[in-house]
């Protein structure tokens, strides 16, 4: 939407406010985008321009959006304005102190490079693949990629419930252009847990204008930052930030801008970068942000250049895989696929950082065998390639576990297994002292005691 103004001096500056309203009385907020000739400002809406009328009176609201600071915002939801949206009144404003949403000021100086720190303590999720070959290390980006109905919102959920509940951590939960119906079942899973009253919820949903879906992650990652000054601890979760990025290729479009040759807006990686380099934990506020982030694959195609663009970002890269939901293993986290920078010796430790790679190399061996027992069969391997290959079973199906957010689809309670416990077990099952069992013993469950 175009805002003219009498006067070029009167324009109003890069992402300020400007308020109008529709023909039925409702307001209808926009965002400053660019400058244009003849003291013209291009915005994009927050909120539908549907009934919105050519001539209309506006009038600026504001140098931007802006996020209060305050402990109100626990067990609500907001919009990206962080107006609510639950239904349950005004949100109490305990403070007169806000934070812009858009932040321009992310140049690293060397000062502030000092203040920046990079923790080495390792958040427990319950989730014995994650914790043991992908672990979340505070302060660090961790991304959940597969394609549609691969379960990336169950893990990201079960995170959610474990670390809060565990760990008594605080959470902010970001949902970007994903679906109503799942938005709603979060957010009685989460007051079912009792962990709503330390969860904070922003939406900018799937039938919402791109501005709003673009928004709601930059509103999150600001409510994240008001926590942080606090200095708290606080998780980012994140579904899906895929969806954060089709918004901003949607705007480019409506702005006017060419696309790139993929498509995709050619801001891209700067608005990818923009949103993740927030992410940061400081000495002088004391606090720190971890994230785990949903990222949509399209077509499964791990090539395409918004996946690329967002796992540059990330520490930990969780890939998950349609061959491994087809055979039924939850998490269908693929082992091999996925990757981690925490996975360190310095950061976890020698003995974990050792069984994790005997782990791994077992399971690359098991790859490379089971082309051959497809041609040839089991009976027909070395003694040594099947003791190989039936321990890989075992560890595929024991890297296996029931969720609590799953127990009302799967019937099976749902386990925390403490990191403790999951490296005791692996160390057992490649060390041979599970030989004697079964792989089907180990589906499914949590600690093998």
């Amino acid at each position: 939407m175009d805002i003219k103004f009498d006067r070029l001096e009167d324009v109003s500056p890069i992402f300020s406010v400007i308020k109008t309203k529709a023909m039925d009385g409702r307001e209808v907020i926009l965002e400053v985008s660019e400058h244009l000739p003849g003291n013209v400002a291009r915005c994009v809406a927050l909120n539908s321009t549907l009934d919105v009328r050519r001539n209309e009176a506006a009038h600026v609201a504001g140098d931007c959006v802006r996020i209060p600071e305050t402990e109100g915002f626990y067990a609500r939801i907001v919009d990206l304005m962080g107006r609510p949206i639950d239904g349950k009144g005004e949100i109490v404003v305990d403070s007169r102190s806000s934070l812009p949403v858009q932040r321009t000021d992310l140049s690293v100086s060397l000062k502030m490079d000092k203040a920046l720190r990079r923790e080495s303590e390792q958040i427990e999720t319950g989730i014995k693949i994650i914790d043991f070959l992908f672990p979340v290390i505070k302060g660090s980006k961790s991304g959940i990629l597969g394609g549609a109905g691969l379960g990336k919102t169950v893990i990201n959920l079960e995170i959610i419930l474990h670390i809060v509940k565990e760990h008594e951590g605080r959470c902010v939960f970001a949902g970007v252009g994903e679906r109503i119906r799942e938005g709603n079942e979060l957010y009685f899973e989460l007051a079912r847990q009792g962990i709503l009253p330390k969860t904070m919820m922003v939406f900018g949903q799937m039938n919402e204008p791109p501005g709003a879906r673009f928004g709601a992650a930059m509103t999150g990652i600001t409510l994240a930052e008001t926590i942080r000054r606090r200095n708290e601890d606080v998780l980012l979760f994140v579904d899906n930030i895929f969806r954060f990025v089709q918004a901003g290729a949607e705007i480019s479009t409506l702005l006017g801008h060419l696309p790139s040759e993929t498509g995709y807006q050619p801001t891209l990686i700067s608005e990818v970068g923009r949103f993740h380099e927030r992410i940061r934990s400081s000495r002088e506020m004391g606090g720190s942000i971890t994230s785990v982030e949903c990222v949509y694959v399209p077509a499964d195609d791990l090539t395409d250049p918004a996946v690329v663009a967002i796992f540059a970002f990330l520490d930990s890269v969780l890939v998950l895989s349609r061959e491994r939901v087809q055979r039924g293993l939850y998490p269908a986290i693929d082992p091999l696929a996925s990757s981690s920078s925490n996975l360190d010796p310095d950061i976890l430790g020698k003995r974990h950082y050792e069984t994790a790679q005997q782990v791994i190399s077992i399971l690359q061996q098991y790859e490379e065998l089971k082309r051959v027992v497809m041609v040839i069969g089991v009976d027909e391997l070395s003694q040594e390639d099947r003791m190989v290959y039936e321990r890989a079973l075992k560890i595929e199906n024991y890297l296996t576990q029931p969720f609590v957010a799953a127990e009302h689809f799967t019937g099976r309670k749902g386990e925390f297994v403490p990191l403790e416990k999951t490296i005791h077990d692996c160390e057992a099952i490649v060390e041979g002292r599970v030989d004697d069992r079964p792989a089907e013993q180990l589906y499914m469950i949590g600690a093998l005691s």
